[in-house]
């Protein structure tokens, strides 16, 4: 039985006839719908007018691109203020397009502009950032300048970091020269560092969640901290005062002795002792000086800070809790931020005015390598736990007219034994607190006093005597450990290392297989080689040419 073939189609099918009549109509609906709308949502074509002020197409020179810090987009703002003005002046146009905008590229979006009518000009937008303690400043955040440069036409596009749609920071230059182009970018980094916003401020910066390069910065009034309000044994301030402020009051002197300018400065002791006021005091008396602080997850930011304080010297990077990253390297664990720290040190050149003031209450964990080179940390200042004298001193600088005995001030220093400067201040505002919850805070006087001190030397206040650093009702320390004192490791029983403290003694141990003597030069220990050579274990950082770094 044969099967007879299917018969030839005649035409096209009904459905086809159909779907393309569909299409038809849709397109016709379309072109419609854009005719109608265009006029009405569009501003005014950005094309035309690009091409009337550079003389050509806009879509055929090329586009030289810089990227901006986004610590650094106020004095970008500033800096083409100062050249554009400096170059008879401009305008200042706004681009439409919505988000659209920060996904394209100058060169992109006039390639578009105009289509289905893409990016027409717009109003200038602007951002509040801050650029001081207390004030701030309107900053262009997406915004085109039109304007000649030594008689050359130039189109710059500035737009401000928009991390949600990954958007960087940038200057965009549009010229029919490039060379032009590369010059004019030549004077604004020369603005941006003449003018800079962050220049003789105190200055922190901050991480963001999409990174530390998308990080902000905030502005800090300088501190107002005396010589008056330091308590530190004798000569101890003046030896940080000569290091960190006088280099750079001789700086001309040491620059013409051929002599580095650069420093690295660690003050170290137990928790609570003056540190952190002490780097207040010099903050505040180095009054020209750029100071950026970092401590905590910003000190991830060290090679950004010593970028920044070389731009803006004098300057000083304050590194607080630098053990946090700056800890001895070991066969099993390394910080990858200590690399960081180490290059930022040395990344300096030798004439830069830049110190590095380092924080730690563990001298013990610190890499010995800090030391080991020139420029890094060439004086180390204990900052030791009061003695008696001292505890006096800081009874009458917290107290000040408080009517308080000498006597009594005197009774109260010597049981306050391994107090710190913390404690003793804590102390004084427990005694105002005594007089307060009588009735009459106007009285408070030695009783008040006295009582405070028994109260928190006693039994049931331990804990706060270890936060706040003092000894126990018997005269030990809280939380000391003879034997660990003992055995030539540091606090948490690291062995190597600088030097460490047995917890609340305010004594030094130095561990067994080596010392450091004040100067910082590597002294021979009982597991090293003549003439303190290190052996077997210890490897000290190697110097420029591979051979041992000097002390």
């Amino acid at each position: 039985m044969s099967i007879p073939p299917a018969a030839e189609p005649s035409g096209p099918s009904p459905l086809e006839g159909s779907l393309a009549s569909f299409l038809a109509d849709f397109h016709a609906l379309a072109s419609l719908a854009a005719s109608h709308s265009t006029p009405e949502t569009s501003g005014e074509p950005l094309l035309p007018v690009l091409t009337a002020h550079l003389g050509v197409d806009p879509r055929t020179p090329a586009t030289l691109t810089e990227e901006i810090s986004p610590l650094r987009t106020a004095d970008a703002d500033v800096a083409l203020e100062h050249v554009i003005a400096a170059h008879g002046g401009g305008e200042q146009l706004g681009i439409g397009g919505g988000d659209q905008r920060w996904h394209n590229s100058l060169s992109e979006i006039v390639q578009y502009a105009g289509q289905h009518g893409m990016f027409p000009i717009g109003p200038v937008e602007f951002r509040t950032v801050p650029v001081g303690p207390e004030t701030e400043r309107s900053v262009v955040a997406f915004g085109l300048h039109l304007f000649a440069f030594d008689g050359n036409p130039v189109a710059v596009l500035q737009r401000g970091s928009n991390p949600q749609f990954g958007a960087a920071a940038k200057l965009e230059v549009l010229t029919p020269d490039r060379e032009v182009a590369a010059a004019f970018l030549t004077q604004i980094r020369t603005a941006m560092n003449s003018h800079s916003v962050l220049r003789g401020q105190v200055v922190t910066f901050t991480s963001s969640e999409y990174g530390p390069s998308a990080g902000g910065v905030t502005f800090h009034a300088r501190p107002a901290v005396g010589a008056g309000d330091i308590v530190l044994p004798e000569g101890t301030l003046h030896r940080i005062e000569r290091h960190v402020l006088g280099i750079g009051a001789h700086a001309e002197a040491l620059a013409r002795a051929g002599q580095h300018l650069k420093r690295g400065v660690l003050l170290y002791g137990p928790p609570g002792t003056g540190k952190t006021l002490t780097v207040r005091y010099l903050v505040g008396a180095a009054s020209d000086a750029t100071v950026i602080l970092l401590s905590g997850q910003t000190l991830a930011l060290v090679s950004l800070a010593a970028e920044t304080a070389r731009t803006l010297a004098p300057a000083i990077v304050v590194l607080e809790d630098c053990d946090l990253v700056a800890g001895a390297r070991n066969p099993h664990t390394s910080s990858p931020l200590l690399f960081e720290v180490l290059d930022a040190l040395d990344g300096l050149s030798a004439d830069s005015d830049v110190t590095f003031l380092l924080t730690t209450n563990r001298v013990d964990v610190l890499e010995p390598a800090l030391a080991q080179r020139p420029g890094r940390v060439d004086l180390a200042v204990e900052i030791p736990l009061p003695d008696a004298p001292a505890r006096r001193a800081l009874l009458d600088l917290y107290a000040r007219d408080l009517a308080f005995s000498a006597q009594a001030r005197e009774e109260v220093a010597d049981t306050a034994a391994g107090a710190t400067a913390s404690f003793v201040k804590e102390l004084v505002r427990r005694a105002v607190l005594l007089a307060a919850e009588t009735g009459a805070p106007e009285q408070v006087g030695d009783d008040q006093l006295r009582s405070a001190v028994a109260e928190m030397m006693s039994d049931g206040d331990a804990i706060t005597r270890a936060t706040l650093g003092a000894s126990g009702p018997d005269g030990a320390p809280d939380g000391f450990d003879e034997d660990e004192a003992d055995d030539g490791y540091g606090a948490g029983g690291t062995s190597g290392g600088w030097f460490a403290y047995a917890p609340g003694s305010g004594g030094v141990c130095r561990p067994a297989s080596a010392t450091f003597s004040s100067d910082l030069h590597f002294e021979p220990g009982a597991g090293d080689g003549p003439e303190g050579v290190p052996g077997p274990g210890r490897d000290p950082d190697p110097g420029p040419d591979g051979g041992e770094a000097p002390a």
